[in-house]
């Protein structure tokens, strides 16, 4: 978990003297798409906040960097499917992710024209976060016996304005692709021993969604992209 934050500030730091960039808040909810709790692929599960911070190097394009902080939610009785809610597992605990990627804006953002703007964006890039890992107990139960990190692909459509002519407001949804299928404890990979426990679709891995806003403050020199 520590080295996710250090990894965070370094990348601020690491960009201080930028032509323009932004810093500010991500605030919204989270939720696991996966064999235990809602099939639905986007919920209001619980609370998400973080820090984000952007590196406009170009009116098209921008670097970007996250660390997001979540509860994540899972529970068979809010869900659709019979079969779930019958064998009624859940679970919770919190999950914290760093995320480095691009941000791509459909035409122009202009920071500096002066007037209003309302861009849609795409951003993906590489994850890697930090979590609890879950299995089944004795008593049927999903309880915790560890904790690790891994790797995700995400793939985040927003949509931006500027407010001010410094405070950018966007909404946005995110889904995160991982490379684990035990997000919520159906399939605990540690050891052999744990082969007996799984249940669900082991051949699908798990996904996790953040949706939110964020509002970021730009500062720095007016932006000149002729060398990039």
């Amino acid at each position: 978990m520590r080295l996710l934050v250090t990894f965070f500030v370094f990348f601020s730091f690491a960009f201080a003297k930028a032509q323009t960039y932004e810093a500010g808040v991500f605030v919204g909810t989270s939720n696991v798409i996966g064999d235990v709790g809602s099939t639905q692929y986007i919920q209001f599960t619980d609370i998400a906040v973080g820090g984000i911070f952007k590196w406009n190097r170009s009116s098209r394009h921008s670097f970007r960097a996250s660390v997001i902080s979540a509860n994540m939610v899972g529970d068979d009785n809010d869900s659709d499917d019979i079969s779930r809610d019958l064998r009624g597992l859940k679970y919770n605990y919190s999950m914290i992710e760093a995320s480095i990627g691009l941000e791509y804006t459909f035409w122009e953002w202009e920071l500096y024209s002066g007037r209003p703007q309302i861009v849609p964006y795409l951003y993906t890039g590489l994850t890697a976060f930090h979590y609890d890992l879950f299995a089944l107990n004795n008593t049927n139960e999903l309880e915790a016996y560890g904790e690790t990190t891994d790797i995700a692909i995400p793939i985040i459509f927003g949509v931006k304005t500027n407010i001010t002519p410094k405070l950018i407001l966007a909404a946005e949804v995110g889904a995160r692709y991982t490379f684990t299928d035990n997000l919520d404890g159906s399939n605990p990979v540690r050891s052999k021993d744990f082969d007996n426990l799984r249940f669900g679709n082991i051949n699908n891995n798990d996904w996790y969604v953040f949706s939110g806003v964020t509002l970021t403050y730009a500062f720095g020199r007016k932006p000149c992209y002729c060398n990039f």
